[in-house]
């Protein structure tokens, strides 16, 4: 399923979603910001339209999620009336949100945040996002994220006990269905469109004919597949198989299994006192040497200096 292998890639990476913030707003309004990484701006009601550098500008509606990647300001704007456009800064604490429905509530409602990744998860989902993805609100595959948002923006105003843990809850689940969504929207994107979005996991993780050959490897990656068992799980030929699988994930199957060995390998040296050789050969390598080779040219650093290092 490719709920299962995204969760494994989401447990691997430790990826967080993380809410830090929100504004509502009556009458014309603007708001700017610096920032780095990987982040989410959600419009709970209302519109806005959203610009940043080398991308946009877009327009968002309710529902509606645009998650930037790598870039260094955004620019949003929205509402109707005379007058200048109000300067607005987010609010960190969300006091200044009504309830949802309640009759002083704002034309225009936002929630933001950011996702925090370990540096493998963020070269992972860095990779397979575009500079600026539109994730819409009103198409059949969001019906959860709208959902999530909603209940996202109920908790932050509703000021019950226990709403930081549920905050923290909310913004993981929102991440996921907005990841969700944008594998289903980009899909059909994609089949018509030989460039499609980025190359990368998620595009992999959403192409049918490719999923059963990715369970294959994420499921026993100590073993040394080659492409007549994995093309044969895609039910296609040899050469089919490996330029799909090229296309789609941006490198051969060789190269994703290596990856996905390292990946494991990072969690195992984080979490686990496992020896170097007894991890080299739970994943498949000939020997200790080897797969520190492999590891270090992955990394950038030996099995070891990464253990201290994450550890320190």
């Amino acid at each position: 399923m490719i709920e299962d292998q995204l969760s494994a890639v989401f447990d691997l990476v430790e990826v967080r979603g993380l809410v830090s913030g929100g504004f509502a707003v009556h009458g014309p309004w603007v708001s700017r910001a610096e920032i780095e990484g990987i982040k989410f701006f959600a419009v709970v009601s209302g519109r806005a339209r959203l610009s940043t550098d080398g991308a946009g500008p877009v327009a968002l509606g309710p529902g509606d999620v645009a998650v930037l990647n790598g870039r260094t300001w955004l620019r949003a704007e929205g509402g109707t009336g005379d007058g200048p456009p109000r300067e607005v800064v987010p609010d960190a604490d969300f006091a200044t949100l009504p309830p949802p429905g309640s009759a002083g509530a704002a034309r225009d409602v936002v929630i933001g945040g950011h996702v925090d990744l370990d540096p493998a998860g963020h070269a992972l989902l860095s990779q397979a996002l575009p500079p600026l993805a539109h994730v819409r609100g009103s198409g059949v595959a969001a019906t959860n994220l709208r959902g999530t948002l909603h209940r996202l923006s109920v908790e932050v105003t509703g000021n019950r006990v226990g709403t930081a843990f549920a905050v923290r809850q909310h913004g993981q689940l929102l991440l996921l269905e907005v990841l969700r969504a944008y594998i289903e929207q980009t899909t059909d994107e994609a089949a018509g469109d030989p460039a499609g979005p980025p190359a990368g996991w998620l595009r992999l993780l959403a192409d049918d004919r490719l999923r059963p050959a990715v369970g294959l490897m994420h499921a026993d990656p100590a073993r040394a597949w080659g492409l007549t068992e994995l093309s044969r799980a895609a039910a296609m030929s040899r050469t089919s198989f490996a330029q799909r699988f090229r296309a789609v994930a941006g490198i051969p199957p060789v190269a994703y299994l290596n990856r996905w060995r390292m990946l494991l390998a990072r969690r195992a040296l984080r979490h686990q006192d496992v020896r170097v050789g007894a991890l080299a050969a739970e994943l498949g390598y000939a020997s200790e040497s080897a797969f520190s080779t492999a590891f270090k040219r992955e990394v950038g650093v030996s099995p070891l200096r990464y253990r201290t290092r994450v550890r320190a």
